[in-house]
């Protein structure tokens, strides 16, 4: 059998660039239990290039996504996207992928496109019975007045961009006063902002990953931050939140999270491993986000709930890769 060689694709043109290095290189250790030949491949605006083993690195012909290594050019058999925002997480790279005829590991263009919109993406599922947070979406460029945001988002709310992740430039706003900063803030992300009603409640994410074959949700874990909201310290920092898995929560409310996350896997059309945020008020799940590039890293969500299922992050990995090979 050939061995496969797999581009871990990292990066991007946002903020969490270094969360998705740090994903890349969670993603090759757990790879580096199978037969696969592995190789990082880091997304700038400027430049695409491969790392190679002796610590040099290559330059990726985007014409077809290969590259040179010693006097031979060698191309990939697949590519496995870690890329936390843009391009990788709003279909731009997909889209790249689908034109080369590159297999890749994470949903399809409409997919990404929808779930790196937050608002558009929480709008469209709830029409589909999904439970969400009152929102304001602000368009750059869009004139707006703090006033009839206060009117229709109590405070406290949350501010921040919509395009974003890692909770980069977000701002839990607690009155007027504070909001306009707020918005400006969130809006050097680029794109949209949002503003959200706060819910206070427990905060859990689930994962999730399907195949021709099975559908496995992961057991859910609670998330428990230190900081006043579950922010960029907090999601990087293991002294400043607490996670659980599996969550303290009733047997029924876990059925239903589950449930749930399979249901948004269908709705999307997602491919590969999601994860879906939820904070739950009162027993009744809220749908915080949807990620469909979660992160990787050793002690991310979803290695501790693979590992929680007696599992391994690298064997389920393996798993999704040759399914989509296999069925593409």
């Amino acid at each position: 059998m050939t061995t496969r060689r797999i581009a871990i694709v990292a990066g991007g043109f946002s903020s969490e660039f270094p969360v998705s290095m740090k994903s890349a290189q969670g993603i090759k250790t757990f790879l580096e239990q199978t037969s696969y030949e592995t190789y990082i491949v880091k997304i700038t605006r400027d430049l695409w290039e491969v790392q190679l083993p002796d610590g040099s690195t290559s330059e990726i012909d985007k014409n077809d996504f290969s590259f040179v290594e010693g006097s031979r050019i060698k191309k990939f058999d697949f590519a496995y996207i870690t890329i936390h925002g843009v391009p990788g997480e709003n279909g731009a790279l997909q889209g790249y992928f689908d034109m080369i005829g590159m297999p890749y590991s994470c949903c399809g263009v409409f997919a990404a496109a929808l779930t790196a919109n937050k608002y558009s993406c929480n709008q469209y599922l709830s029409k589909f019975g999904v439970k969400i947070s009152p929102a304001v979406l602000i368009r750059p460029c869009e004139e707006y007045f703090l006033s009839e945001i206060s009117n229709t988002i109590s405070y406290p709310c949350f501010v921040k961009p919509n395009e974003g992740g890692s909770s980069c430039a977000t701002t839990k706003v607690k009155e007027e006063s504070e909001l306009a900063k707020a918005i400006a803030d969130a809006f050097t992300e680029g794109g949209n902002v949002i503003v959200e009603k706060f819910m206070e409640g427990t905060e859990v994410t689930c994962g999730c990953y399907k195949t021709s074959k099975k559908t496995v949700v992961f057991p859910i874990t609670e998330v428990v931050s230190k900081n006043e909201f579950f922010d960029y310290e907090a999601k990087y920092t293991a002294s400043k939140v607490e996670e659980i898995t599996p969550a303290r929560i009733s047997d029924d409310i876990a059925a239903e999270i589950s449930e749930t996350t399979s249901k948004i896997y269908d709705i999307i059309g997602a491919k590969g491993i999601i994860r879906v945020d939820y904070i739950i008020i009162q027993g009744v799940p809220y749908l915080l986000e949807v990620n469909t590039t979660p992160g990787m890293t050793t002690t991310s969500f979803i290695p501790q709930q693979i590992r929680a299922m007696a599992s391994e992050p690298g064997e389920v990995l393996e798993e999704i890769i040759e399914d989509i090979m296999q069925t593409k």
